[in-house]
């Protein structure tokens, strides 16, 4: 018995070494809320190659697809429920499994000063009580939405507008006096060549990726709130990962993460691209525009305290600059 000891020590070792040959190694199964030719999806796609490629051993990621393999606003719950162990979506897309996911459109401070005042760490006591989720990784910030209509406004005014919505700017847009409907991502372009809709919310980028530009005519100035998209992990599949594999996936989400400075540039290019496709910028004047930004987060923040008088409140505070 004592002499086999050593083997055995030797073989635990090698088993809890991450990279090292016999190690276990496990593959998550990766969805996206949003169609696969956006943007988002192909940096998400290399994200993932990279991950393989460095995780051998270790942690392995399959990426199964994105809407065509689970619809958009079904995402949440697949992730909640284990059918699927990790996405990449936005709040705004399962607020039917907790309001407060809608807060995070609401932050002003970039990921990196929300993981060191507390607000990740709050994010993720209310993520795991109320949806079985982690909160790994925010992969877009510093990324306004706009309103684009096909009817000229002068003013904060959307009365007589139909508007596409997510739960991002219902409240808003409602407070503007705009009647909304909530379509998914893939369906907005029939819905604008039909004449659906007057319009909808978006961020600055990722028209073209789905070729709304075709039918847009106008885009308001200025953004507002500030689009989030994140990686989120089933929470009992986190628990179940070794420390090392959540090292790994953590150490890597965090690369992905530290790559949002590039939004900046990126939106900017991607202004002066609506602008060569014809899309006119409608600008309000100086006391327009900050009545409209401070309706947006008034009406933002009572919508999330409202719906969670709980963690709303708190959830500012950390969110706020």
């Amino acid at each position: 018995m004592i002499r086999f000891a050593p083997r055995l020590a030797l073989a635990a070792a090698l088993a809890a070494a991450p990279g090292v040959a016999g190690a276990q190694e496990i593959t998550l199964r990766v969805v996206s809320a949003f169609p696969e030719n956006l943007y988002y999806v192909k940096r998400l796609v290399d994200w993932i190659q990279k991950v393989n490629a460095e995780g051998k051993g270790t942690l392995q990621l399959n990426f199964i697809g994105g809407p065509k393999a689970i619809p958009t606003f079904e995402v949440g719950n697949a992730l909640k429920t284990g059918v699927v162990d990790m996405a990449m979506s936005t709040g705004a897309y399962y607020t039917n499994l907790m309001p407060e996911a809608d807060a995070l459109k609401l932050t002003q401070l970039p990921a990196a000063q929300l993981r060191k005042n507390g607000a990740y760490d709050y994010i993720n006591k209310v993520w795991a009580e109320k949806a079985n989720m982690y909160y790994l990784a925010r992969v877009v910030d510093d990324t306004p939405f706009h309103l684009y209509v096909n009817k000229k406004i002068d003013k904060a005014d959307l009365n007589g507008l139909k508007l596409r919505i997510t739960p991002v700017y219902r409240d808003f847009f409602q407070a503007l006096g705009g009647t909304v409907v909530q379509i998914a991502p893939g369906e907005v372009y029939t819905a604008l060549e039909r004449g659906v809709v007057d319009g909808y919310g978006w961020p600055i980028h990722a028209l073209f990726d789905l070729n709304w530009q075709e039918h847009t005519k106008y885009r308001v100035d200025p953004g507002f709130y500030n689009a989030e998209v994140s990686l989120i992990v089933n929470l009992d599949k986190w628990k179940a990962l070794t420390q090392a594999q959540r090292a790994y996936l953590t150490k890597q989400a965090l690369a992905f993460e530290a790559q949002n400075e590039e939004w900046k540039k990126y939106n900017a290019e991607e202004a002066q691209r609506q602008a060569k496709a014809g899309i006119q910028t409608i600008r309000f004047d100086a006391a327009t525009s900050k009545q409209y930004l401070d309706k947006a987060y008034e009406v933002g923040w009572a919508g999330i305290i409202k719906a969670s008088p709980e963690h709303g409140p708190k959830m500012k505070a950390l969110f706020s600059k």
